[in-house]
């Protein structure tokens, strides 16, 4: 048995000598990647050094207790979320399975059959056959082309991985984000509230001012003008806190709810200073998910060009069944079958379809590579455009908070001179317009600095470097 085994194999590789002389890999002459990285990741003040905000645990670097509760349960209950750790699964085992390509497959048999035959002038004449056999198939890897399947279908597979992890990325911004904006509209709520208190108070001075003979009635008017134009900001306001609150609970898995109602009020820290160190340039290569997504979608696309070109040689396969046959059931293991067959299949003459299908896996490869080439141009400019958006946020914080300072002060000394009788009301009026602007600006300003730390954050590719979240 030993001896038919080698025979055959030796006769089949013998006659395939000559193709295999003419035949080289489908992937060595394909372009790899260009990537021309700059000497830094974003220019101007950001420290670019081995260290990198993105190496940060998402929820140390989120430190405040209501965002993190929203983001972990996000990550937990975020539908989409789940869907990308369904889709990982779903290719892991087509990844296990094409790691067995190599395997033989065997199928068995059971059968019995009874056939009558009556031929002319013959007379009846019964055939009876039992058999139970089983066959071992196993295709030779003769150009590699099921090694190159595997290795498509890992790639898949990582891919998938480093989907998922840009997507959490991608919705611990979205909730930080989505976070920071209600924050802002509660923040700008509360100044709406506390101006309206004061507005009302100034109301009625001007009522009674204009009652008692002191003014004319134009300067109650006045004031009843800003008391309104002020109380008819508030709805608008509280429509965009609860729809902030709405897309909060839709990133946690959760239907509309007020369950935010109950947990302490958080504001922004207006001293908030970080160092923001954006790491080398190579490195980001690494820490962002997305472009090891797309380095893997090349890989998967370079092993289909292995495949595409494997599939224009013929298939080298061995059979071997064994098993029992009689046709007599009692004597069937009295009776052993064995059977070996070796072929080679391939197309003789296709006019150039397997040709043309590898050299369509050729051009996949170029838009995969392309795509790749774009994906690393476009992370480096958003970081870049993170990095500006970060230093003017801080810029503009600081000058927001001195026009504040500046604008309080000017209400101060308009009040005092107003009842001093140096200036008119329409100056007061103009002094806490001035000012309530000035607090809006101040705290829009602090809020558009956390998300440009956020958007920072996430460009560098921080929020996934752990195996679990809490």
């Amino acid at each position: 048995m030993k001896n038919r085994l080698s025979s055959a194999i030796y006769i089949i590789c013998v006659g395939l000598l000559p193709v295999m002389a003419l035949s080289c890999s489908g992937t060595k002459n394909l372009v790899p990647p260009q990537l021309d990285m700059p000497s830094q990741t974003v220019p101007g003040e950001l420290v670019n050094d081995s260290l990198c905000v993105a190496d940060i645990e998402w929820w140390k670097f989120y430190t405040d207790s209501t965002l993190s509760y929203i983001i972990s349960e996000t990550l937990d209950h975020n539908r989409d979320f789940m869907s990308a750790a369904a889709r990982v699964e779903e290719l892991r085992q087509l990844y296990g399975v094409d790691k067995l390509c190599y395997m033989p497959v065997v199928t068995g048999i059971v059968g019995a059959t009874r056939e009558t035959n009556d031929y002319h002038d013959k007379g009846y004449v019964p055939d009876t056959e039992t058999d139970f056999k089983a066959t071992l198939n196993w295709e030779i890897d003769m150009w590699g082309g099921l090694s190159a399947a595997r290795r498509r279908s890992a790639a898949q597979f990582m891919a998938s991985v480093e989907d998922m992890r840009a997507m959490q990325i991608t919705l611990i911004s979205q909730a930080a984000t989505a976070y920071f904006n209600l924050v802002a509209f509660e923040n700008e709520l509360n100044i709406v509230r506390r101006t309206l208190v004061t507005r009302e108070e100034a109301r009625e001075k001007a009522r009674l001012r204009f009652e008692g003979g002191l003014t004319s009635e134009l300067v109650y008017q006045q004031a009843q003008v800003e008391y309104a134009t002020t109380a008819a900001l508030i709805p608008s306001l509280e429509r965009r806190i609860e729809v902030a609150r709405n897309a909060i609970t839709l990133l946690m898995g959760r239907f509309p709810a007020d369950w935010l109602d109950g947990m302490d009020s958080h504001y922004f820290d207006e001293d908030l200073v970080l160092e923001m160190p954006s790491g080398v340039p190579s490195a980001l290569l690494e820490r962002r998910p997305d472009l090891r997504a797309a380095e893997q979608r090349l890989r998967a696309a370079l092993e289909n060009c292995g495949v595409a070109y494997s599939n224009q040689f013929p298939k080298i396969r061995l059979s071997l069944t064994g098993g029992w046959e009689n046709d007599d059931f009692a004597h069937l293991f009295a009776s052993p079958f064995t059977y070996l067959l070796g072929n080679i299949t391939g197309t003789i003459f296709d006019f150039g379809r397997n040709r043309r299908k590898y050299k369509a896996t050729i051009a996949a490869y170029e838009q995969t590579r392309l795509s790749y080439e774009q994906a690393v141009m476009a992370a480096f400019t958003e970081v870049a455009d993170a990095a500006v958006t970060y230093r003017s946020a801080m810029s503009t914080v600081n000058s927001r908070r001195q026009l504040r300072d500046a604008a309080y002060k000017y209400v101060t000394l308009a009040n005092k001179q107003y009842i001093g009788g140096t200036i008119n009301y329409i100056d007061v009026l103009d002094a806490h317009r001035r000012y309530f602007d000035a607090q809006i600006n101040y705290s829009n300003a602090v809020r558009d600095r956390y998300l440009a730390i956020a958007a920072l954050y996430r460009a560098l590719g921080g929020g996934w470097n752990r195996e679990s979240h809490r």
